[in-house]
């Protein structure tokens, strides 16, 4: 996928406040009330929208994770689900 880049500006104001201008706030795709992520790693800042950003990190954290408990298969998911809903008779 081939993504477009461009590079954008805003002006520090006395706070340390910035508005982030509207091409960047569409990329992220953020809107008044929703939150950002800046993530710093060395002297480059990285802004993203928090929401998709502590999805992909728990994602990341959960690669694997079905495998390791004998989740392998679709059937196995479904298995658990009913379990958990009591939907196959037990309990």
């Amino acid at each position: 996928m081939l993504t477009k880049a461009f590079i954008d500006n805003a002006k520090v104001m006395a706070k340390g406040q910035i508005t982030i201008p509207k091409d960047v706030r569409n990329v992220l795709g953020v809107e008044s009330g929703d939150r950002v992520t800046f993530i710093v790693e060395g002297n480059t800042v990285r802004i993203v929208n928090s929401a998709v950003y502590a999805m992909q990190m728990l994602q990341s954290e959960m690669e694997g994770e079905a495998e390791r408990t004998g989740l392998v298969s679709e059937e196995d998911v479904m298995a658990l689900v009913k379990e958990l809903r009591n939907e196959d008779g037990k309990g």
